[in-house]
């Protein structure tokens, strides 16, 4: 091969090859990354320093004696972990929070459905409608325990008053073991019911007119497009709201503290939440609490995990 065609075929390889990009756009692409990191930054630095180290804190007091009065701290390998669960106020506290959570999440969920329901609907002044079911969720929580405090209240409560005109002697529904906790379930029923309603609102207005005009055209009722079209395509909105519904039941605290202080008569509304400010800021053992936190913290993380591996799917494949 000549020299001209050596030089050639350099040429020729040195054309084809993809040029480098200009220093411009390099650094037009290191200002753009360095942008992103700086937006990011606050929210991870919050994240980092409000959740990331309380959390790792907890789980390394969680093993150890904490004595906050004292500054002293102490190894206790899985000590704590023994003495909650050999305590029966906290093995009770985690069966109130399953109650709680049962009787809470689903009827509140089916509630929300069927206003959502009507609310889509061609219904006069829906807008107000929506407003008012909503407002409750914005309210503050320790106003609305207050005002059913009121109304629970057994000598000149609404409740019983409206029961004594049917000639029901109304039981003092705070104060009652057996009542209690179906007091504080109303209530958080009640406020409950607007995020899921609006969840579920905008979940119906994404669903395609053209399935309920076809539906129409085959001449299928209300009741059957409810449960043949309705029903399916709100899975991906119900799975997040039973995770979130679920989260939420779990970490009860405001409404419990407020109507039944110190956790009801002889015990009747002690969720765990409540029982882990006890230890926390009326024994002041923060290794108890912080265990009692772990624990909690499992248990969503494992109703989380089922609740996803039950009706996740599903809401993938759909989306």
């Amino acid at each position: 091969m000549t020299t001209t065609a050596v030089r050639r075929t350099e040429t020729a390889v040195a054309e084809a090859a993809p040029a480098k990009p200009p220093r411009r756009g390099r650094r037009l692409g290191w200002e753009r990354r360095r942008a992103a990191v700086l937006m990011v930054a606050p929210a991870v630095i919050l994240l980092t320093w409000w959740i990331g180290i309380p959390t790792i804190a907890s789980l390394v007091l969680a093993f150890t004696h904490y004595d906050v009065l004292a500054g002293t701290i102490s190894w206790a390998g899985l000590g704590n972990f023994r003495d909650i669960f050999a305590d029966p106020i906290w093995n009770r506290s985690i069966w109130h929070t399953v109650v709680y959570t049962f009787f809470t999440v689903p009827v509140a969920m089916a509630i929300a459905v069927a206003i959502a329901v009507l609310l889509n609907s061609k219904l006069r002044g829906r807008a107000w409608y929506r407003a008012a079911y909503f407002l409750p969720h914005i309210t503050a929580t320790v106003a609305i325990a207050l005002v059913w405090m009121w109304m629970f209240e057994p000598n000149i409560g609404l409740f019983n008053a409206v029961l004594g005109q049917v000639g029901i002697q109304g039981p003092a529904w705070l104060s009652d073991p057996a009542w209690a906790m179906p007091a504080v379930i109303v209530v958080s029923v009640w406020k409950g019911i607007g995020l899921k309603m609006l969840i579920y609102l905008a979940a119906l207005q994404s669903i395609p007119p053209e399935l309920y005009e076809a539906a129409d055209v085959d001449g299928a009722t209300p009741r059957r497009k409810f449960f043949a079209i309705t029903l399916p395509l709100l899975r991906p909105a119900t799975f997040f709201v039973f995770i979130v519904s679920l989260i939420d039941s779990f970490q009860v605290f405001e409404q419990v503290y407020v109507l039944t202080p110190d956790g009801g008569p002889a015990n009747a509304t002690t969720v765990m939440t409540l029982e882990i400010y006890r230890s926390a800021f009326g024994k002041f053992d923060m290794s108890r609490a912080c265990a009692q936190s772990m624990v909690l913290f499992v248990f969503l993380l494992v109703l989380t995990v089922i609740s996803r591996r039950l009706t996740g799917k599903d809401s993938d494949a759909e989306l």
